[in-house]
């Protein structure tokens, strides 16, 4: 069976579609079989950044790891389990790509999860999604609406499937340096994990690299191909390694070996 890996926030900006896209290369530069579906089907941002890689490819007459992928444009939980069952043939690694809102297809996408990540910047505004804080001590008082969801989602696959989920937050955007906001989103973030029921790992930094990346479709495990190997690049690459090992997707122990 294919190991699912669902990247799941309705908030937007959280860079979601990018961590999604990075993790599918990754672990095809691991050696694993993966395929890639997006469910926005009107950004298509990760199918967007693959197409460009395929492009790249083609225009300098190269072979990098690239997933199979493909969009859903009908947008119903059949035709979800349809386009699932077909990759599942093909792929040992299903990376799903959720739009940024609530839906049905985005919820029956969820329940299929081994590997759930919610990518987040650290911010209490996008923490506010899984558990709102005390204004004054910035305690967590209550799990959000979001939580409440993942909660209902991991309830309804253990009882049909036996099988539990893996829920991963992704601290995204983190800053650099220490600060007051970062040590009280990560204690805050710490405590309702311990409530909740999700693993926080660190995620991709604010980096402008990421985003320059994205037309020619590459990332920073083709740093031979970016043609500029800096110290600013390689301390990303490492952050990235340390991303997707933090992920725990079996077979994917290879990943930290990529150049």
């Amino acid at each position: 069976m294919a190991h699912f890996i669902v990247f799941a926030n309705e908030k937007g900006g959280t860079g979601k579609s990018t961590t999604a896209v990075h993790t599918a290369v990754a672990l095809a530069a691991a050696g694993q079989r993966v395929a890639a579906l997006d469910l926005d089907h009107r950004q298509r941002t990760l199918t967007r950044y693959l197409e460009n890689r395929a492009a790249t490819m083609r225009r300098t007459e190269t072979d990098l790891p690239q997933p199979l992928f493909e969009v859903l444009d009908e947008q119903t939980p059949e035709a979800l389990g349809e386009a699932i069952e077909r990759l599942a043939q093909q792929a040992d690694v299903i990376v799903i790509d959720t739009p940024g809102r609530d839906d049905a297809v985005a919820r029956a996408a969820i329940v299929r999860a081994d590997t759930l990540v919610t990518p987040m910047n650290d911010s209490f505004v996008d923490l506010d999604l899984i558990g709102q804080v005390h204004p004054e001590n910035f305690k967590i008082t209550r799990p959000s609406f979001y939580a409440e969801l993942i909660w209902n989602s991991r309830t309804q696959r253990a009882k049909s499937t036996g099988k539990s989920v893996d829920w991963v937050v992704l601290r995204n955007r983190l800053q650099h340096i220490q600060s007051h906001n970062l040590q009280r989103v990560g204690a805050a973030m710490d405590e309702l994990a311990r409530r909740v029921g999700f693993r926080v790992i660190p995620g991709l930094g604010e980096r402008v690299i990421y985003r320059e990346l994205f037309p020619k479709g590459l990332t920073l495990l083709d740093l031979k191909h970016i043609g500029d190997a800096g110290l600013a690049h390689i301390a990303a690459r490492q952050e990235l390694r340390e991303m997707v090992a933090g992920l725990g997707i079996p077979g994917e122990e290879k990943t930290a070996k990529v150049a």
